[in-house]
């Protein structure tokens, strides 16, 4: 005997739901028959909507972080976001933003979509499209990038390449500039 009364369901007219809503689900199937899922379907697979895969618009990237209290030697390559507040020894290699945090440190050569570095950096940067070295860094390498910011403060030694070089414009011999020079100073 059942405490509760089964309420019988109107059958929906699923014909004036779009298919394609995930949101629109069957029936449910009342557990105190004795039917299965199966059983549902095959007497009205009308009733239950195709689900489709909707791909996302942006997909979010994981962080992965190196916590204070480790120290780890190795290579990371991937995609994603990688975070250092401890120490690591070897190459970075992300399609992704790589932050080394600071009183962390990174010994070793990176590249990476956007570099922020608060800590201590040994190692070049290689093709990022953005560096940021914030006031409390202290690098020792060369770098490659679009653009870099230098935070008052911050410690840098090593060479520096900015601006993307590959469509900048021819350069000039700088023979044919002493020749101008010369010749604008003698027609005074």
């Amino acid at each position: 005997m059942a405490i509760w009364k089964d309420p019988t369901q109107p059958k929906k007219d699923t014909a004036s739901f779009p298919q394609a809503e995930p949101s629109q689900a069957a029936a449910p199937i009342n557990p105190t028959r004795n039917e299965t899922a199966s059983a549902a379907m095959s007497a009205n697979p009308d009733s239950i909507s195709p689900v489709r895969a909707v791909p996302a618009s942006s997909p979010a990237m994981k962080e992965s972080i190196i916590a204070s209290d480790l120290t780890i030697e190795g290579k990371i390559q991937g995609a994603g976001h990688v975070r250092i507040a401890g120490r690591f020894k070897g190459d970075v290699d992300v399609k992704g933003d790589l932050t080394v945090e600071q009183g962390a440190k990174l010994d070793g050569g990176v590249k990476a979509d956007k570099v922020i570095v608060a800590g201590e950096l040994d190692g070049n940067i290689h093709s990022a499209s953005k560096v940021e070295l914030q006031a409390t860094c202290a690098m020792n390498g060369d770098i490659k990038a679009d653009t870099l910011t230098v935070a008052p403060g911050s410690r840098l030694r090593g060479r520096v390449e900015c601006g993307n070089w590959d469509n900048a414009p021819a350069k000039r011999d700088s023979s044919d500039d002493a020749g101008k020079r010369e010749a604008n100073s003698t027609a005074a």
